[in-house]
């Protein structure tokens, strides 16, 4: 009787276990296509036949590698952002990222090695509150008022930053910089996305809000979005609105 009971259990702690993990697969292939099917067509890597926009937006990443090594994905990025400005297929760049703790700053970093590749500085705006793309697409929009942006990363990052940004009412196109085929930095940040895809779908479906919005910033040619009303369009609670 114990070993019928035992067993019994034992069956339905496998249902449950494969159930689980199947529900799990089924969430993590479900918003990988939504986010990629959101993203089709509007990612580019010909820098030819990349539609103009006033502003591209060039998400950060470090300089560096984790062992001190120059990290090709910021100099990919890098090299793609100074493409498309000598294309005139961008006027200015908002560059977004991460500067959380002190000597770690990756819109500084990619300003200094833009403006060595021919970009005037005055063509160049930092946004230091970019921590992850979601932050980063909101306050595209929120902050620097732009509702139309050239997004500027590798393509598996870009088909995430065009799905957030088009479920926030940002026009957005990507161009593509080149991949790195580091053997250990290439599966990890391939499988790390799929979960991060997810994610993303998350935030858009529960409305989340960046870690911080702050006082408007004006990228010249005007804000083609008002502050408030990218609040509104958004959802976020009405408290975060500027007297």
């Amino acid at each position: 009787m114990k070993n019928k009971t035992y067993n019994q259990w034992r069956i339905w702690l496998v249902r449950i276990v494969i159930a689980v993990v199947g529900a799990c697969v089924l969430l993590i292939v479900g918003c990988n296509l939504v986010v990629k099917l959101s993203a089709k067509g509007r990612i580019y890597t010909d820098v030819q036949d990349v539609p103009y926009r006033k502003v591209g937006l060039l998400l950060g990443t470090a300089p560096n590698r984790a062992d001190g090594s120059p990290n090709q994905y910021f100099q990919n990025r890098i090299e793609a952002a100074a493409r498309l400005y000598r294309f005139h297929k961008v006027s200015y760049f908002l560059i977004s990222g991460d500067n959380c703790r002190h000597g770690y700053n990756e819109p500084e970093a990619m300003r200094q090695s833009l403006i060595q590749q021919g970009v005037p500085d005055t063509a160049i705006f930092l946004d230091y509150a970019g921590f992850r793309t979601y932050d980063s697409m909101i306050r595209s929009k929120v902050v620097f008022g732009q509702d139309s942006v050239t997004v500027i990363s590798q393509y598996w990052h870009n088909e995430r930053a065009v799905f957030i940004a088009r479920c926030s009412g940002i026009d957005a196109i990507a161009f593509n910089a080149s991949d790195v085929h580091y053997r250990k930095s290439f599966v990890k940040n391939h499988l790390r996305e799929l979960v991060a895809k997810v994610k993303a779908v998350g935030d858009v479906v529960f409305g989340n809000r960046p870690r911080f919005l702050g006082d408007t910033v004006e990228i010249p040619g005007g804000q083609t979005t008002a502050y408030k009303d990218s609040i509104k369009q958004l959802g976020f609670p009405s408290e975060v609105l500027k007297e």
